[in-house]
């Protein structure tokens, strides 16, 4: 799943692993970030507007991390991808690359940017202006299977819809 900061994508996957018939594992960009020590050369940061930048440190621990995810499901694990396309299409390919040869179903998840800026407040965990200025940019030249909008429908009723496309 791909959508902005504060759009809904972990809500979505703690559903997809209640209504999914089989268990699935979530792993999400935040959990690698979390992971990560704070002091990678030319890694991640965040700035007082919101804007997130990556360097060539964090996308090499990134390659790891999606050749990790990716080895999983080649061994049997069945795994909801929880991200956030900050390169738009660059990013959906670098998934991809690692995906090679595995059914994938790509889903969108989209929300208006002013909603997302509500439940980013809310949340009171991340920089303000990270869910306005990602939830469009995210989803840039970005090709789905499907696409949810979590400002028009709840997490469950969006995993429903995904659920019903996962064989």
């Amino acid at each position: 799943m791909n959508g902005g900061s504060s759009s809904g994508k972990s809500g979505i996957a703690r559903c997809l692993q209640a209504v999914l018939p089989d268990p699935w594992l979530t792993l999400g960009v935040d959990t690698l970030i979390d992971a990560m020590p704070g002091d990678v050369d030319d890694g991640i940061s965040f700035a007082s507007d919101g804007g997130v930048g990556v360097g060539a440190g964090f996308r090499r621990i990134e390659d790891a991390w999606m050749a990790g995810v990716a080895a999983m499901v080649r061994a049997g694990a069945r795994v909801i991808v929880d991200d956030a396309f900050l390169g738009g299409a660059e990013s959906q390919r670098r998934w991809r690359d690692a995906f090679d040869g595995l059914e994938v179903l790509w889903v969108g998840v989209r929300c208006d940017g002013a909603v997302a800026a509500g439940r980013e407040m809310a949340r009171g965990d991340r920089v303000a202006g990270m869910a306005e200025s990602q939830a469009e940019a995210v989803h840039r030249g970005v090709v789905y299977d499907l696409e949810v909008d979590t400002g028009s429908a709840e997490a469950l009723a969006c995993a429903r819809e995904i659920a019903s496309r996962v064989t």
